[in-house]
């Protein structure tokens, strides 16, 4: 009972709109350090050619994350697009999702205006795997949880394997660039094989799926 009170708590009309614009503020916010660099440039009578070449790592970190945050909120909105109700544990994970691309903007301002260093490459690609983790959980939640989507299981573990995927790529990125240096940051380049990636672990997914339902069932008709 507590749990289907808890479902029905939350519309998820109002959960979409308020994802999109918390989203919306945290994507306005990548721009500001490079405003705020444009009005040095202005009263240092800096021109434009000179702007660009001296604020290059701004430039380079803004359209990596706005790039990302834009890629994170598309997969969100396929995520949810077929949710039809939101349990408490549901919702919460998706408020740690908020909170790791609002926090976003923070590592990126440091990437565009900071010498590198380990620690700051934690703290970046640290959050991006963050970001997958949380939009695993979620989709694990639903898999539990088939009544809050109308979305079949099939196309839930693909997107789990989307994040699966994601967050191993991550993690063999964060490596090469602890390891590499200053110029790390291009070991995101991996990415472009989070779609072969993904195929495997989808396949591996699937075939374990059917072992699973029938350990759960029994074997016996419901």
């Amino acid at each position: 009972m507590a749990d289907r009170t808890s479902t029905q708590s939350y519309k998820t009309e109002r959960f979409k709109a308020f994802v999109d614009a918390v989203v919306a503020i945290a994507m306005t916010l990548l721009i500001l350090p490079l405003m705020e660099s444009v009005g040095e440039a202005a009263s240092a009578r800096i021109d434009t050619l000179e702007f660009l070449q001296e604020h290059a790592g701004q430039l380079f970190s803004f359209a990596l994350s706005f790039l990302l945050i834009a890629n994170f909120w598309m997969g969100h909105h396929r995520q949810y697009d077929e949710v039809t109700a939101m349990t408490r544990a549901l919702l919460w994970w998706n408020i740690a999702w908020l909170a790791t691309i609002v926090w976003l903007p923070v590592p990126t301002a440091m990437v565009g205006q900071m010498d590198t260093d380990p620690l700051q490459q934690v703290l970046y690609i640290g959050t991006l795997i963050l970001t997958q983790v949380t939009s695993l959980a979620a989709r694990v939640h639903l898999l539990r949880h088939p009544e809050l989507t109308t979305a079949a299981p099939a196309r839930i573990r693909h997107g789990a394997a989307a994040d699966i995927s994601a967050i191993v790529l991550f993690a063999v990125a964060l490596a090469i660039a602890v390891a590499v240096g200053p110029q790390g940051y291009l070991a995101l380049l991996v990415l472009v094989f989070t779609g072969a990636l993904s195929t495997l672990i989808d396949r591996l997914l699937t075939r374990l799926a059917p072992r699973q339902g029938e350990d759960t069932t029994g074997g016996r008709p419901e």
